[in-house]
C-alpha cells in the first residue's frame, strides 16, 4: 500500500508539473498577442530560454536555499519512492519559473536579451528561494512566531504571494528602470497607444494560463490524500468573478476582458483551500477590478510602461489575495479558519519587501554593469530582427 500510494502521489504530482509547465506556453502567448508584431519571436524566444535557465538555477542553488534538498547523489537514492522527490523538485520548478516570465511581460519590447537571462539566474536562484523558504519551509523562524503571536501562520497554499506578488513586485523596478518604450509618452503630455498585435494570440495565451492554473492550484496539495475539491471549485469561481468584473469594469475592451480571469485567478491562490466559493466568487471579482483600475493608472496617469500590466496582474492582486485570506478565509465569512488578518498582513508586507529590495539589486547592478536596455535603433527596429535576426512573418526579409 506504500508503494501504490508513493507512486500515486508522484503520478499527481506529475501531472500538475506538466500543468504548470504547460502555463509557459500561455505567458508565451499573451505576451506574443500583447506587443507589436516587431518583437513577437523575442516573446517566445525568451519565455523558452529564461525556463532553461530558471531550472539550471533552481536544480543547483535555489531548491536548496529554499528546502534545504540538493541532488548530489547517486541515481539508485534519487529514485527512491518512485522518484517522488525528484517529481516534487520539477512541480515547485515550475512555480519557480514563472517569476522571470511574469517579469517578462513588463520589461518587454526595449530589454536586452542577454542580462535578462542573467537577471533570471540570480532572481530564481537566489531572490524568490530566500522567500519561498520562509514561507513554505519555516526558516528562520518567521511563521512560528507569526503562529504564537497571531495564532495563525502565514497561509499562502498556492503562491498569491509567493509566486505572483514576489514577481510583480520584482518587476517595478526593472520595469523604472529601464524607462518606456520609444514613442510611449510624448514630450508635451500625450500618450500613443501601442495596441495588442494579436488579439487571437493574447486570447489563447490567456486561456492556456487558465486551464493550466487548475494544476497550479489544485494540485499544490502534492499528494492524492490532501487533494480538496474546494481547490477547484475556488479557483473556478474566481476566474469567473475575475472575468465579469473586467468585462464590466473595462467596458467589453477583449484585453481585460482575457485578463480578467488571471487577475482572479491570481487573487484566489493563497486561500484557494479554505475560503467558500461565494468568498471566492467575490476576491476574483475585486481582483478584476484592481486589475483594470489600475493598469489604467500606471498606463495612462503615472506613465508606467509596464507592458503587459504585470504589477497590476501579479503584484497587486497578488497582495490581495494574500490579505483576502485573512479575512475570507475566516469562520466568521465561510472560511474553514485558521488563518490571521495580521499574519497574511505581515507575511504579504515581508514577500513584497523582498521583491523590492531584491528586484532593484539585481536590475540597478546590471544597469550600472552591463546594461538593461536596447539601444535606440535597435528597439526601434524591433528585438526580433535586432536579436534574433528573423521576424515572426519572414516573407518580407525574402523579397529585399
Amino acid at each position: 500500500m506504500d508503494a501504490l500510494r508513493g507512486g500515486a502521489d508522484a503520478i499527481f504530482i506529475m501531472l500538475g508539473a506538466v500543468m504548470v509547465l504547460a502555463m509557459h506556453a500561455g505567458f508565451a502567448f499573451l505576451e506574443l498577442g500583447t506587443v507589436r508584431k516587431k518583437n513577437q519571436v523575442n516573446a517566445l524566444v525568451k519565455i523558452l530560454v529564461d525556463f532553461a535557465v530558471s531550472t539550471i538555477a533552481y536544480f543547483f542553488v535555489g531548491y536548496s536555499i529554499a528546502y534545504g534538498v540538493n541532488f548530489f547523489s547517486g541515481a539508485e537514492v534519487l529514485a527512491q519512492r518512485n522518484g517522488y522527490d525528484l517529481v516534487k523538485f520539477f512541480f515547485l520548478l515550475t512555480f519557480a519559473a514563472a517569476i522571470p516570465a511574469i517579469i517578462s511581460g513588463g520589461i518587454a519590447e526595449r530589454s536586452r536579451f542577454h542580462p535578462q537571462l542573467l537577471a533570471t539566474a540570480l532572481i530564481v536562484g537566489l531572490v524568490y528561494p530566500f522567500f519561498e523558504g520562509i514561507a513554505w519551509n519555516q526558516h528562520f523562524g518567521v511563521q512560528a512566531w507569526l503562529q504564537s503571536t497571531f495564532g495563525a501562520p502565514f497561509h499562502d497554499f498556492a503562491g498569491s504571494v509567493v509566486v505572483h506578488a514576489v514577481g510583480g513586485w520584482i518587476a517595478l523596478p526593472a520595469i523604472l528602470l529601464l524607462g518606456a518604450r520609444q514613442g510611449r509618452y510624448i514630450k508635451d503630455g500625450a500618450i500613443a497607444a501601442h495596441p495588442p498585435s494579436s488579439i487571437p494570440f493574447l486570447a489563447l495565451g490567456a486561456w492556456i494560463l487558465t486551464v493550466g492554473w487548475f494544476g497550479f492550484n489544485v494540485m499544490s496539495a502534492q499528494t492524492v490524500e490532501a487533494m480538496n475539491g474546494l481547490v477547484a471549485v475556488n479557483s473556478l469561481m474566481a476566474m469567473v468573478g475575475g472575468t465579469i468584473a473586467a468585462f464590466l469594469a473595462g467596458k467589453n475592451d477583449p484585453g481585460y476582458v482575457h485578463n480578467g480571469p488571471l487577475a482572479g485567478l491570481v487573487a484566489i491562490c493563497a486561500g484557494s483551500n479554505i475560503v467558500h466559493p461565494l468568498g471566492a466568487l467575490l476576491i476574483g471579482a475585486i481582483g478584476g477590478f484592481i486589475f483594470v483600475w489600475m493598469f489604467e493608472r500606471t498606463q495612462n496617469k503615472w506613465k508606467i510602461d509596464d507592458v503587459l500590466g504585470v504589477w497590476p496582474l501579479h503584484g497587486l492582486c497578488g497582495v490581495w489575495g494574500g490579505i483576502a485570506a485573512g479575512i475570507f478565509g475566516l469562520k466568521a465569512l465561510g472560511g474553514l479558519g485558521g488563518v490571521s488578518l495580521m499574519s497574511q498582513l505581515i507575511g504579504t508586507l515581508m514577500g513584497v519587501s523582498i521583491a523590492l529590495i531584491g528586484g532593484a539589486a539585481v536590475y540597478g547592478l546590471l544597469k550600472a554593469t552591463i546594461g538593461l536596455r536596447l539601444d535606440a535603433e535597435d528597439e526601434f527596429n524591433g528585438a526580433d530582427l535586432s536579436i534574433h535576426r528573423i521576424s515572426a512573418t519572414p516573407e518580407r526579409e525574402t523579397y529585399l
